[in-house]
């Protein structure tokens, strides 16, 4: 066997890391056990685990493999160094990420992913999110990783040593060494392509499933896939353009004849509502996480008292589904109108930062103010770079509160608190005296670390930081704005629109959580009907249609959703929806869900909670990856614009 010790690095690097990712996969099976259980043959986690973990650690050891079977022996002194700092830097980050993952699935329902790294590039919103929401865990992890690293540099000098063997000896051994790291990270013979995450899906429950995995590798998976994220044929399936398109334009309410200009395919006028005879100002109330389940007038719970009165007074949209869990992707759905994708959203995507569709830009070509109010810093998620290039005229963020902070109730962690927002805006909206505008807020204050002023709202939590009470407070404010406006002149010529981006927290044991995409919207204003709900399954990408159609704005848009004015008794609902690498389209009560490098699989969804396997309709699975094909296309060609002047 003396033969065989110059390999001791690589398997102290194996044996640590496996010991790491296998006690935190115990620990995570305890922790959400409850969860766990319910899926049918739950152990599979750990069989599974195991071979991703070797799979990872055998990706990370051919390097060492190289230098340590190649190198002279006189030199092999000079590498010790390197070496060791390069089995402690990996093992350090598998101990991260393993040590971050409870939080991370407690809030995002599946283990490290994109969002991680996401953000990794906005420290000073996260550090102080964590410092407020997550300090005893923090401190936690604090202590293990130091403890981690004292223990792996004192220890490294015996663990990663190399020891000499004669070169004749090493190379006869790496060939097969190799193939031994070859078949660990390739995890199959048998297979024409090498193991991936999809390998891992044993049940319709994304976080079970994802506990098959280990969390370096889902992040290092993340970074790899955004090579990939903008192929949508090579993740999904393969289509023929043109019959994507026409697949597309079967779901829209626009005549094939109506489509106005070829070189932009989607281009169509917007049926506007036949009773309007001018032009009114618009303002989106953009909610930050208020999900229908926290919505009285939805059925969900009693923390809404505001907007359930404003529900008398406008149309309450009872039926409809966001397309994604993050801001941005609520963002892109009820400001441009576009689909959700495998893709980062478009809001941070290079192509769309300029001369990309938004109501802003129509309503900026007809003569009227634009702007976007933000409690926040408006450079997150890249908000003010793709607003600035896509019709808002004004930005208001932070910064403009911060030269007059002394009037404001509270700047949290996040930002200024949602009564702030409302008192900035309704400033804002009567400088403008008689010019028309377009706006929109967004609110801040039901984000974790859920900070409020005291003395607004009666709690329904004792303890006050809780998304509850948080909820309640941005009620409070949507209440205190529609208060201020509606002593300002602007108010009767004003169609305003409250709807959330997302929910709080999207997550749940299948594929795709249904009911945790279900939000809120209500349109109030001049010739709005009032007390009335639409019942009809919509998407949030049916909002920006409608707010056109409302506002008496005759024009021609790229959008594909569905204004209210358009759908008739004969109209299916339809939603779509983004969750994590999974996409959900859904017509009446069939749901097609594709994953990636996956066969797509349907379900029959029942009171949105429960998903039951059936027959695979492949007309709905290819009108599903049509969906996906052309949102896609149309950002690469940079046709979802209007037409040039």
């Amino acid at each position: 066997m003396k033969k065989f010790v110059y390999l001791k690095p690589i398997l102290s690097f194996f044996c640590l890391g496996l010991i790491f990712t296998t006690l935190s996969r115990i620990f995570l099976f305890f922790f959400f056990n409850e969860r766990i259980i319910e899926t049918e043959n739950y152990w599979y986690i750990f069989p599974i685990g195991l071979r991703f973990d070797i799979i990872l650690l055998s990706y990370i050891s051919f390097l060492p493999l190289l230098i340590i079977s190649f190198i002279p022996e006189k030199s092999i002194k000079y590498i010790q160094k390197p070496l060791n700092f390069y089995f402690i830097f990996f093992l350090f980050l598998i101990l991260v990420t393993e040590l971050t993952t409870t939080n991370f699935i407690s809030q995002y329902d599946t283990r490290p992913n994109r969002i991680f790294l996401d953000y990794l590039i906005y420290p000073k919103e996260v550090f102080g999110t964590l410092l407020k929401s997550y300090l005893p865990s923090l401190i936690i992890i604090g202590i293990l990783l130091i403890v981690g690293i004292y223990f792996g540099v004192k220890k490294s000098k015996t663990l990663f040593l190399i020891k000499a063997v004669s070169f004749k000896t090493r190379l006869l051994l790496f060939p097969a060494i190799l193939f031994l790291l070859f078949l660990g990270a390739r995890s199959s013979l048998t297979s024409k392509r090498p193991i991936n995450a999809s390998n891992a899906v044993f049940s319709t429950d994304q976080m079970t499933n994802s506990l098959g995995l280990n969390s370096l590798y889902t992040v290092g998976f993340a970074a790899y896939s955004i090579k990939n994220e903008e192929n949508v044929m090579k993740m999904y399936g393969t289509m023929d353009i043109n019959e994507s398109y026409q697949r597309v334009k079967k779901y829209m309410t626009t005549d094939n004849n109506n489509f106005t200009f070829d070189s932009i395919p989607l281009l169509h006028g917007n049926k506007s509502d036949s009773i309007s005879t001018k032009k009114y100002n618009v303002v989106i109330f953009l909610q930050e996480s208020l999900g229908a389940e926290f919505v009285g007038s939805l059925g969900g719970l009693p923390l809404t008292p505001e907007f359930d009165k404003l529900t008398k007074e406008g149309l309450l949209y009872t039926n409809l589904y966001c397309t994604g869990t993050r801001s941005v992707r609520g963002i892109e759905a009820v400001v441009a109108g576009f689909p959700p994708t495998p893709s980062e959203s478009v809001v941070k995507l290079s192509n769309s930062q300029k001369d990309f569709f938004t109501l802003a830009t129509a309503f900026g070509n007809e003569g009227f103010d634009t702007s976007f109010i933000y409690g926040g810093m408006a450079n997150f998620d890249n908000m003010a770079s793709f607003f600035n290039g896509n019709g808002f005229k004004n930005i208001i963020d932070e910064t403009d509160f911060d030269s007059d902070k002394n009037k404001y109730a509270l700047k949290g962690t996040w930002g200024y608190s949602d009564e702030d927002l409302a008192t900035k805006a309704n400033q804002y909206f009567k400088s403008l005296g008689d010019k028309p505008f377009f706006s929109m807020m967004f609110s801040t204050s039901n984000h974790e670390p859920f900070e409020f002023p005291d003395g607004r709202i009666q709690l329904y939590d004792k303890k006050k930081q809780t998304v509850n009470n948080a909820i309640k407070y941005a009620d409070f404010s949507i209440g205190k704005f529609i208060e201020l406006a509606k002593k300002e002149a602007y108010f009767k010529n004003t169609i305003f629109v409250i709807i959330a981006d997302h929910n709080t927290r999207t997550y749940g044991k299948n594929l795709i959580p249904i009911k945790k995409f279900r939000i809120p919207a209500l349109i109030i204003g001049p010739n709005v009907p009032k007390g009335e709900t639409v019942d009809l399954q919509s998407s949030q990408i049916d909002i920006p249609p409608t707010i056109l159609s409302f506002s008496g704005l005759k024009t021609e848009t790229p959008m594909i959703g569905r204004s209210l004015f358009e759908i008739t008794k004969n109209s299916k609902g339809r939603s779509m929806m983004q969750f994590h690498d999974n996409f959900g389209f859904r017509v009446q009560n069939e749901i097609v869900v594709l994953q990636p490098k996956s066969k797509p699989v349907q379900f029959k969804v029942i009171n949105d909670s429960i998903l039951i396997p059936s027959k695979l309709d492949t007309e709905l699975a290819k009108d599903a990856l049509a969906h996906l094909i052309v949102a896609e296309n149309l950002y690469k060609t940079k046709t979802y614009r209007l037409k040039n002047k």
